[in-house]
């Protein structure tokens, strides 16, 4: 028994870590993608593929969903928070803030993650974790700092959506800590997926007959780098980050599994270094030092001085 929750939570570590790698490298392509279409087609495209993906993945028999005697419409609070929630207040924050105040702002969500989980899931964190966790924040300010970024109060309609943003993101984790005792990662992830299509190509139908431009939504597939991106944002970057996240969640706490987000600014760090050339500084590399200080020491177990659980996880519920 020990043994098996062992292996479940180094998959679930696996997961994440997968997550945290996809997601640093999905502002490359989402820069691409915005290129040739505005963000809401953007995200009705890449969620139209993600939802394509969950068709045939529940077709073939890979992904098996019962939501007979389920509460699922809590499923759709947890898509109001994402996909729906958080991309609408990021895509709406990012057209009156920087995409740099961006970056900084949303470092900041294992911080809101740690707090809702405490709350609400009667998750604690020890002091040790406290400070990793803002160690690995203080690391992302510190990059984006260092470059010559920072919080302007012009910009403040844009910075109150993106905090917005964040406490969705946060929302979420936290939501589907709690939901994942119900359902399965795999009907989290489809319903999200199935919301997020529908909403997203409402949104933009919407946009579109309004301006008299229907006839130009599916123009931008006419771009090869167009089409690559909307196939890694829509299965990689949404299907497989949503079922990844989802299943870690189900393993292991909110506020380890937050911390991991910040990773995905080292993984933009050495993909911009090794993709296109960027020059890498020692702020960089102190920053990203950091991060993944932080991101150890909140999930290194410490020595237990009692003999249940790992200090810092004292929730009710059992492990997945």
């Amino acid at each position: 028994m020990q043994s098996q929750l062992q292996r479940g939570r180094f998959y679930a570590y696996l997961a994440v870590l997968v997550y945290a790698f996809i997601l640093g490298l999905s502002f490359m392509f989402t820069k691409v993608a915005l290129m040739y279409a505005d963000p809401i087609d953007t995200l009705a495209l890449r969620f139209t593929l993600s939802f394509a993906a969950i068709v045939i993945l529940v077709a073939t028999g890979v992904f098996r969903i019962s939501l007979k005697g389920k509460p699922w419409p809590r499923l759709l609070l947890l898509a109001f928070m994402y996909p729906l929630g958080f991309f609408t207040l990021q895509t709406f924050g990012l057209q009156h803030a920087s995409s740099a105040e961006g970056g900084i702002i949303f470092a900041v969500t294992p911080i809101l993650t740690a707090l809702l989980a405490g709350i609400f899931l009667k998750e604690s964190t020890t002091l040790r974790q406290k400070l990793s966790i803002l160690l690995s924040v203080f690391g992302v300010v510190l990059i984006f700092v260092m470059q010559g970024s920072g919080i302007e109060l012009a910009n403040a309609a844009g910075i109150l959506l993106l905090i917005l943003s964040c406490l969705a993101s946060a929302g979420y984790v936290v939501l589907s800590r709690f939901l994942l005792r119900t359902f399965t990662p795999t009907e989290v992830t489809s319903s999200m997926m199935a919301i997020g299509c529908v909403t997203f190509w409402a949104v933009s139908l919407v946009g579109h007959a309004a301006d008299g431009t229907m006839n130009q939504i599916f123009a931008p597939l006419a771009h090869t780098d167009f089409v690559w991106s909307i196939v890694y944002l829509g299965i990689l970057a949404s299907l497989v980050t949503a079922f990844s996240s989802s299943y870690a969640l189900s393993r292991l706490e909110a506020s380890k599994i937050s911390v991991f987000s910040n990773l995905s600014t080292v993984i933009s760090i050495a993909a911009g270094a090794l993709m296109l050339g960027e020059t890498v500084t020692i702020y960089h590399l102190i920053g990203s030092a950091l991060i993944i200080a932080g991101v150890i020491g909140t999930n290194v177990k410490q020595k237990a001085k009692q003999g249940g659980n790992a200090p810092g996880y004292r929730t009710k519920q059992a492990e997945g």
